[in-house]
């Protein structure tokens, strides 16, 4: 019993205990327990959510690299180029310890990216976090940018976009998403596979001490009061270390000497030695001692499962010792020997001259040995009694001017300058949306006419009222935030923020919001690349669980082969028309306005139907690249109001519009009814622009022209342009002063 109580502290089930015995022959020794309580933590094996991860659809014309094939996907984007870009997760370390959790969430999955040989060129994140006006919520806030800004400024990639919510939910555990997207030539991509008998395989990068030992462990179990008491589980980065380490990773590609390469993240040694041993269907011989260490006295599994961060596993050819040490010495960096590959499935791992875990690699990792389950659902009772809202139950307010002005100063709405103006932007001079603002980050391809365009989307409010509807709103939003920039979306990644697997509830949202995910990349022509699953995010206080809402975040890639057509939000001049593309509904379900102005939570999600979806974006996209429209911003949080105002601002113009007698004014103004879209266009083209529009069956409202500076609907003025910015720009920084 002994065993058992031992595996149930560290995670492992009793069940998972029976099994390793079974792969083993024999009882595993601590170390083992630990190599197998890491490696089958849900963080690293996935084994409650790969069975739904299987279904989402993976192949496309431009897909290089197949998710979970390589550290990051891999998508080809013309002229020879190709982008690996993922998106992970950071939320349990930034919990509990905000700007180290932050910041290594930042490190980790830039080396994702420059491990395949890709050089980082755009990061973008997705935050969550609780009530503002909460004092612990203001700390996890300066907690989080300050780890963000200050690792992405000092290594050098720009932050181009982004999102910030807020909400109750996410007091006690806050959603810290990070993305990073890398350019490289085709064709000289690195792999994370171990091969060849004798090739030795070396740690380079920073020293080996105890920060994020069982982290991924830590990343598996839920937040509770005691979680401060797992600092040790945090990592601690150093961007600068980084920097030196992409440098002389991508030269030592370059030398043909690397025969694979892979970023030493969650469960650190273990999991590099083992995955990359299965991808490869070979072993490897470590010796534990060589490991470079910063810390005395530690156990032979500590070094294992130490998740200290700015290290790789690198595995060359023998013979080219001397070439790849010389470039490590170059850059100042550590480079060690610590084993070699074995030409059978077992990792030998050796400390102090005694063999200390002797363990099949394929047996730790998804696809060999971790286990996979499929838990039970149960649809809650929530969700047949939020579809039964009723619009008529809500009463119109009398002075829609004080509505629009409470929707501006919402956090959720309102501008996140307090945010991004500490990250450095223009790094590298690739970000091409810091003067013109667009609903994706377009970032340069040098040297070419292309861009990549880049967006996070995701709206856990959708999803809580709606699992599969909602987030099938997550992928269209991303891919029509792409379009409105000019871009053809191409693929996803993402990262999926959900509570504990093990309630029926919970795994219920889950498989909903895989299914929906599922459908909307389908339709839309965006296969998955990859991405993160991040459960337990849920806080245990006093015999209380609190969840988080179930948060799949979408990062969206797209290309804009003609740099000429990037499309910007912002109004051009005075007098271009504006014109809505897209029905407008009777419908408040899930919008801010009936969020937080009503205080209504219980709605389903707003109206949306993926075929009208896919017809606006492509017609839409056809009239940009036919240079018909001078501007384009999707309709989203907040409403056509809110639409209107963020494209106003930039150039200090105004509108004048006339709303649509048939819908309610509220919700024609405050709604989130999906696929709607507001274009500018200059008079001259405007019977171009209203023809090719029309004849592709597009629905279009004339909603009214640009104006210098004042804010009028239906001939009432709803304040001036200025004023509205003065507030919208301020509400994060007086919050957070």
């Amino acid at each position: 019993m002994e065993l058992y109580d031992t595996a149930k502290e560290i995670g492992l089930l009793p069940e998972e205990v029976d099994r390793i015995i079974a792969l083993l022959g024999r009882m595993p020794n601590f170390t083992e327990l630990s190599i197998y309580s890491a490696m089958w933590s849900e963080h690293a094996s996935y084994k409650n959510s790969i069975k739904w991860l299987k279904t989402l659809p993976k192949k496309g014309k431009r897909i290089l690299a197949e998710a979970g094939k390589e550290n990051a996907g891999l998508v080809d984007v013309g002229d020879g180029w190709a982008c690996a870009f993922k998106i992970e997760s950071h939320n349990h370390p930034s919990a509990v310890e905000p700007v180290q959790g932050a910041a290594t969430g930042v490190g980790g999955i830039n080396r994702d990216v420059f491990t395949m040989g890709a050089r980082p060129i755009a990061q973008l994140n997705s935050l969550r976090f609780g009530n503002l006006n909460d004092e612990r919520t203001k700390w996890l806030v300066k907690g989080v940018v300050k780890g963000i800004s200050h690792y992405g400024n000092c290594f050098g990639v720009p932050v181009v976009g982004g999102e910030v919510f807020f909400d109750d939910c996410y007091s006690m555990n806050p959603l810290v998403n990070a993305l990073s997207a890398g350019l490289v030539r085709k064709g000289e991509t690195i792999s994370a596979t171990a091969k060849g008998k004798g090739n030795p395989v070396y740690i380079v990068g920073s020293a080996t001490g105890k920060d994020g030992i069982h982290g991924a462990t830590f990343a598996s179990a839920n937040i509770t009061e005691d979680s401060a008491n797992d600092i040790p589980s945090i990592q601690v980065g150093d961007p600068f270390m980084e920097k030196l380490l992409l440098e002389a990773s991508l030269e030592l590609i370059q030398s043909g000497a690397v025969v694979g390469m892979q970023d030493m993240g969650a469960a650190g040694i273990i999991c590099s030695t083992s995955e990359m041993s299965e991808r490869g269907g070979c072993g490897m011989r470590i010796d534990l001692d060589k490991v470079p260490m910063r810390q005395t006295h530690m156990a032979a599994w500590e070094i294992l499962l130490s998740e200290s961060q700015e290290r790789m596993l690198v595995v060359v050819e023998k013979g080219k010792e001397q070439m790849v040490e010389s470039i490590f010495s170059k850059w100042d960096l550590a480079c060690r020997i610590i084993g070699e590959v074995i030409d059978e499935d077992r990792l030998l791992f050796y400390y102090q001259g005694t063999l200390v875990a002797d363990v099949p690699a394929a047996s730790l990792v998804l696809g060999g040995g971790a286990p996979v389950y499929d838990r039970e659902e149960r649809e809650p009772a929530y969700f047949k009694e939020w579809k039964l809202f009723d619009i008529a139950r809500v009463p119109q307010p009398s002075d829609l001017r004080k509505v629009a002005r409470a929707l501006v100063a919402n956090p959720n709405i309102a501008s996140k300058r307090w945010v991004y103006e500490q990250y450095d932007s223009m790094v590298r001079t690739v970000n091409m949306s810091t003067n013109s603002p667009a609903d994706a980050a377009v970032v340069n391809i040098k040297g070419t006419g292309r861009a990549l365009a880049l967006t996070t989307d995701g709206n856990g409010r959708y999803v809580k009222a709606d699992p599969e509807t909602g987030t099938m709103i997550a992928v269209a939003e991303a891919a029509r935030n792409v379009v409105c920039s000019g871009a053809e979306p191409c693929a996803i990644t993402n990262c999926l923020n959900f509570g504990n697997p093990y309630n029926p509830e919970v795994y219920w949202q889950f498989v909903k919001a895989v299914k929906g995910m599922g459908r909307a990349c389908e339709k839309l022509g965006t296969p998955v690349t990859g991405g993160n699953v991040s459960f337990y995010n849920q806080y245990e206080i006093k015999g209380k669980t609190e969840a988080v809402f179930p948060t799949p975040v979408i990062g969206m890639l797209g290309i804009l082969t003609d740099k000429s057509h990037q499309t910007s939000l912002a109004f051009r001049q005075k007098g271009d028309m504006i014109y809505l593309l897209g029905r407008s509904h009777n419908d408040i379900a899930s919008s801010e306005y009936l969020y937080s102005y009503h205080g209504i939570k219980a709605s389903p999600a707003p109206y949306f139907d993926i075929d009208e979806e896919l017809l606006i974006q492509k017609a839409l996209l056809g009239a940009i690249r036919q240079n018909l429209v001078a501007s384009a911003h999707d309709v989203s949080d907040g409403g056509l109001f809110i639409t209107l105002l963020e494209s106003a601002m930039p150039h200090g113009l105004g509108f004048d519009i006339t709303t649509d007698a048939e819908i309610r004014e509220d919700a024609f103004l405050f709604g989130e009814s999906q696929s709607r879209i507001i274009v500018s266009v200059t008079p001259e083209k405007e019977a171009l622009f209203v023809d090719y529009i029309c004849h592709r069956q597009v629905p279009v409202t004339t909603l009214g022209h640009v104006t210098k500076g004042e804010l009028r609907i239906d001939d009432a003025s709803f304040g001036f342009v200025n004023d509205m910015k003065e507030i919208y720009d301020n509400v994060l920084e007086k919050y957070l002063q």
